[in-house]
């Protein structure tokens, strides 16, 4: 049962492109018992191209694709932020309720109660009841990287120099960001920390996950290629961030000149893993569900659902496998978002977003253990200028 109590997301920080062939998610996982009674729809339809926007100028460079909306979230600064306001206001409520209870009983009249919030719909969003809700400072997207890896993540690279201006990352070698074996890359991370052009203070992180070359095998629905996750997270204060601010457009290169010199190759793939890899416990498909992409570093599952209350489900259910979720709901835009977050006694930690847009209904999951530089950061942020520079 979900908590009815306000809780925190945490803030996820570490964690298209030429045209798909027109496979369903039955061709890429093999046909399991849900994916044929279920007999979902393309995952073409939950795709979005090169230029789609992310954030803070950030879009999806040419050679990839995004699966699935954006997740927008709050973090655990903008949270405890505002939690005080939201706590007074709480109070002052349930204060009124009461004294119209106290009116009610006193009077004969019927005792007034508060109207229930349908099954199949996202309840409000959290910090409602101050009056102005603060808008999430995170967004996360999935990408799958459909042509060359390389140059896809140099576009990236080159993104995040134009969004923060001081981040002086190096575009002509990837190898100052990925690891390899034998010159064959296995995992690659980027971060870029500082100021826009208009003076907010953001974290960009930028992951590539080639799948395992061991074995040959790709992640679960990544047609063979390597996934991308990108994150933008403004790290400022809190408060300061929900104030509007005249912001000029960022051009994000479209192009990198000259080559690259790192030598790494990225190891091809023969086959897709038959389900999602590097969770805590065994997931299989659900009925009338898609795996829309999956990684690991950082472990992820995106997924869309036939109906809201499945990917609702789906979502409580995910954060429930570690441990007893805690909630926030979000309406952002057009779109709500419940984000569910839990944490085991060990430290690990599972955050999973439902989102309700007008392209579908969506779970995205994250699973971090503990100890882990996965896309969940329990930490507190250094004020800017704090750490010396590290551009690995």
């Amino acid at each position: 049962m979900r908590r009815p109590v306000v809780a925190a997301c945490a803030s996820l920080l570490l964690l298209g492109a030429a045209a798909c062939d027109a496979r369903t998610p039955t061709d890429v996982l093999g046909p399991t018992p849900s994916a044929v009674a279920s007999a979902p729809t393309s995952i073409a339809e939950h795709e979005s191209g090169p230029q789609t926007p992310i954030a803070y100028g950030l879009e999806v460079p040419e050679g990839a694709t995004q699966l699935g909306p954006l997740v927008r979230l709050r973090s655990e600064r903008l949270l405890a932020a505002y939690r005080p306001a939201l706590d007074a206001a709480l109070a002052q409520q349930e204060a009124a309720e009461a004294a119209q209870r106290a009116e009610a009983e006193e009077s004969g009249e019927p005792i007034p109660t508060p109207a229930p919030t349908p099954e199949t719909q996202p309840g409000r969003d959290t910090f409602a009841p101050i009056g102005t809700p603060p808008r999430p400072d995170t967004t996360i997207a999935v990408l799958r990287i459909d042509e060359d890896p390389t140059e896809a993540l140099r576009l990236m690279i080159g993104q995040m120099n134009a969004v923060v201006p001081g981040a002086g990352l190096v575009t002509d070698d990837i190898g100052r960001y990925c690891e390899d074996e034998d010159g064959r890359v296995t995992s690659c991370r980027v971060e870029a920390r500082g100021l826009t052009s208009d003076g907010r203070d953001v974290r960009l992180v930028v992951t590539a996950d080639p799948g395992d070359a061991a074995t040959r095998t790709g992640r679960a629905a990544s047609r063979q290629s390597p996934v991308m996750t990108v994150t933008a997270e403004y790290v400022g204060d809190p408060r300061s961030g929900q104030v509007e601010r005249e912001t000029s457009t960022v051009q994000v290169p479209r192009s990198i000149d000259g080559e690259d010199r790192s030598g790494l190759i990225w190891p091809r793939m023969d086959l897709d893993a038959p389900s999602p890899e590097g969770l805590p416990f065994e997931w299989e498909t659900p009925q009338q569900t898609t795996v829309l992409l999956s990684g690991v570093g950082p472990t992820f599952v995106a997924a869309a659902a036939d109906r809201v209350r499945g990917a609702d489900e789906l979502a409580e259910r995910f954060a429930s496998g570690v441990g007893e979720p805690e909630v926030d709901v979000v309406e952002d835009l057009n779109e709500i978002t419940t984000a569910y977050r839990s944490v085991d006694a060990d430290g690990n930690v599972a955050v999973a977003a439902y989102v309700l847009s007008a392209r579908g209904n969506y779970a995205l999951m994250f699973y971090v253990p503990e100890g882990s530089t996965g896309p969940v950061d329990e930490g507190p942020i250094e004020p800017l200028g704090a750490a010396a520079d590290d551009d690995r």
